[in-house]
């Protein structure tokens, strides 16, 4: 992979940091771009859920198949156009929702949201890791996260608030399109800090041995990327779980009134982005970064499984559930490190792509899986079922640990 330029600054770097968290979180903030309204649709058009459960399902299919195929767009043409042309989709996404008449519009809308969210991840890591200096790169790493999650807190409260404020909905998408173009102005405006070329020349760094050409797709026949991919998977489908379903199931095993348990899902992204903070001081101190994944993930594990078990207090219960985001908030830089140190030199962009989309997936399959058991009368299993996979996540990066600590023995035998 190819270093940091040598004569990044810290301000550079804050600059470069700064630029990509900002488009992190407005990626994130368009995952949320048509929920908030559901009810709204579902008056004003007729529709029922199953219906603006297709609009959800759209965006994460088109995010995901288009994520693992933008990797291989970034390290063709570069991350910064692509990065760029991403927000150009988001604007053309709000402006397809401003101006919607029914379900076909709304369908527009969410694929225009999915296509701009698919190259998102191998453009944002692609500029950090080419960009950052090395020592902080983790807090690098744990900023993106954290715009991530405030990406998803502002979405509901903004679109809510313009259509409260103005009395219809449609000024909403008006001011998020104008929200978005401006967010693309500024990348545009301060498009030398995200340049990805600027450090890949033989002139500037002739030290660098070159890595040999290989096929496009060599790059697949790397365990640790499909690890990577599952560990994505797995940790995603917690996510959405927790996202979707802890509210209601909080209710239903503990009597809470929804007045507390609506904050709940906002609790556990505050305690995640406090975790990210930590985790981003951890990446730099540790050699085997699958052990701080372990141990945050276990706590995060262990705590919804605290949950399940029905036996704590209502409120606590609440706290409990929330207080978990700490532990998967901690392993976040860890993970994105990790997957820095799996990908082969002239690859980040599709490694980052195709392990990105193990979220698109787990967000897709752990929807309709946990609903079930909800609709079912198995609100425990929202939980439990987390925290199972949240195991599993756990199996998965230390896998990869281990392949690494094994390749690197091995290099240093040679």
């Amino acid at each position: 992979m190819t270093s940091p330029h040598p004569s990044s600054t810290p301000q550079q770097d804050v600059r470069t940091i700064g630029l990509i968290g900002l488009a992190h979180g407005t990626s994130h903030f368009h995952h949320m771009l048509l929920a908030p309204l559901f009810p709204v649709f579902i008056r004003d058009f007729g529709l029922n859920y199953a219906q603006l459960g297709l609009l959800v399902s759209v965006f994460f299919v088109i995010s995901g198949v288009g994520q693992a195929l933008a990797g291989f767009v970034v390290d063709r043409i570069g991350a910064r156009p692509v990065l760029l042309a991403a927000l150009g989709c988001f604007v053309a996404a709000s402006l397809a929702a401003l101006n919607a008449q029914g379900y076909a519009g709304l369908m527009l809308a969410s694929a225009l949201a999915g296509l701009g969210n698919a190259p998102f991840h191998p453009a944002d890591f692609t500029i950090l890791n080419k960009r950052v200096s090395l020592p902080r790169l983790g807090h690098a790493f744990s900023v993106h996260g954290i715009s991530g999650n405030l990406g998803w807190a502002a979405a509901p409260p903004f679109m809510l608030g313009i259509t409260a404020l103005s009395g219809h909905w449609r000024w909403a998408y008006a001011a998020a399109a104008a929200l978005t173009l401006g967010v693309l102005l500024v990348l545009i405006w301060q498009r030398q800090a995200i340049d990805d070329h600027h450090n890949t020349s033989p002139h500037t760094q002739p030290h660098l041995k070159q890595p040999p050409k290989e096929h496009a797709l060599a790059f697949l026949r790397l365990p640790s990327v499909w690890l990577c991919f599952s560990f994505f998977f797995w940790t995603t489908s917690a996510l959405a779980a927790i996202q979707s379903f802890a509210s209601p199931a909080l209710q239903q095993l503990y009597g809470l009134p929804d007045s507390i348990t609506a904050f709940v899902v906002t609790g556990y992204m505050l305690f995640g982005a406090a975790g990210m903070v930590a985790g981003g001081f951890l990446v730099n101190r540790a050699e085997r970064l699958e052990r701080i994944i372990a141990a945050a993930m276990s706590l995060a594990a262990a705590l919804l499984l605290l949950t399940a078990m029905g036996v704590l207090p209502g409120l606590l219960a609440a706290l409990v559930t929330a207080l978990a985001g700490l532990g998967t908030g901690l392993a976040g830089p860890s993970r994105d490190m990790l997957i820095k140190r799996a990908a082969p030199p002239g690859a980040t962009g599709r490694v980052y792509g195709m392990v990105y989309s193990g979220l698109d997936l787990g967000f897709a399959v752990a929807a309709p899986v946990f609903g079930a058991m909800m609709d079912h009368g198995h609100p425990q299993g929202v939980f439990a079922g987390s925290a199972v996979v949240l195991v599993l996540g756990i199996v998965s990066a230390t896998l990869v640990g281990q392949g690494l600590a094994s390749r690197r023995l091995a290099q240093a035998q040679a």
